[in-house]
């Protein structure tokens, strides 16, 4: 093969979900009436908001050759945290700080800080008591969810703080600073990825543990920081989450987890570590929300979607072995 080919196709390879989101958008646009329109696609990239968030913390993980299964349920521990104490109904406690704006980074911080713990944990138990991040985060998916439930007693909190919610409100260039704050996080991690030392050396432990480490870089501590940085992140998922719901309910984000880990892979990150990058992550979420807004389009049963996504989790993990399979010819 010769070396134009060979680029050409790795070029393929790693910009194949984008090609993919193009198809899917000019397939629907041609196909269901209405979706051609800019409003439709400001809905795409506003509803992909909490879903990209929350990509971009387990592809850190899952590009170290470890999965991080808690992700969802962390995202709701800090909704639930949020909503507790900046909530005036149900089971909120209606605190109030003066001047009001001090309850946005406040109520940030806190949904960062009970992310950023779970993440400390679930880091620890891998790479001190080596565990399997699989079971330790399995686990941790199942009580964190349970600590919701204990927590609120399977009641809501509503209504929560103006201050908080004008987040949710405020449009800038058609979008919402939610989405904004999506799109600022996936271009501050990709530069993180792609142009600093901890990026690179992510990458090079799912490629090769052993060989990194004997580089002489501290590869426990990079994982340490990846969980937590996977903790923290959802922390902010969930934050963008009650700011959405205006408040927090036991089940919120129920699923959140299936279309993260269909958008990762899809976004083109190996499930055995090492390959990967965000902005590839952020065309599979796009491509999931206008999945997403077809099916809504069209009028098809909620039960379709579930299917639906269902399959993509699976067509996620046969691309990616296909994929592998390409670029081992390629070697």
């Amino acid at each position: 093969m010769n070396p134009r080919t060979r680029h050409a196709l790795e070029f393929a390879l790693d910009n194949l979900v984008w090609f993919m989101l193009v198809f899917v958008l000019v397939v629907f646009s041609i196909f269901i009436p209405n979706y051609f329109q800019l409003g439709i696609f400001a809905n795409i990239i506003e509803a992909s908001s909490v879903l990209g968030v929350m990509s971009i913390g387990l592809a850190l993980v899952i590009i170290t050759g470890h999965m991080d299964l808690s992700v969802e349920s962390v995202a709701a521990l800090g909704a639930m945290a949020v909503g507790i104490l900046f909530c005036s109904a149900g089971i909120g406690l209606g605190v109030q700080l003066h001047p009001e704006w001090l309850m946005v980074p406040v109520s940030l911080l806190l949904a960062l800080i009970v992310g950023g713990i779970i993440g400390v944990i679930n880091g620890y138990l891998v790479v001190k008591v080596k565990m399997s991040a699989f079971i330790i985060t399995l686990a941790s998916y199942i009580w964190v969810r349970g600590l919701v439930l204990v927590i609120s007693g399977g009641r809501s909190a509503q209504d929560l703080a103006p201050a908080i919610r004008w987040f949710g409100i405020q449009r800038l260039l058609g979008l919402p600073l939610t989405a904004w704050i999506a799109i600022s996080c996936f271009v501050v991690f990709s530069l993180i990825m792609a142009k600093t030392p901890f990026g690179r050396h992510l990458v090079m432990i799912g490629g090769n543990e052993t060989a990194t480490f004997r580089a002489g870089i501290r590869v426990n501590r990079n994982l340490v920081i990846a969980f937590v940085l996977a903790g923290a992140i959802a922390g902010l998922a969930g934050w963008l989450l009650a700011i959405r719901t205006s408040g927090a309910t036991a089940n919120l984000g129920v699923g959140l987890l299936f279309n993260a880990f269909a958008a990762v892979v899809i976004g083109g990150v190996s499930l055995k570590g090492g390959v990967g990058t965000l902005p590839g992550v952020y065309a599979g979420v796009l491509l999931l929300s206008a999945i997403n807004t077809a099916i809504n389009l069209m009028g098809l049963p909620a039960n379709f979607t579930q299917v639906i996504h269902g399959m993509l989790v699976l067509a996620a993990v046969l691309l990616d072995a296909f994929k592998q399979t390409i670029r081992q010819r390629l070697a």
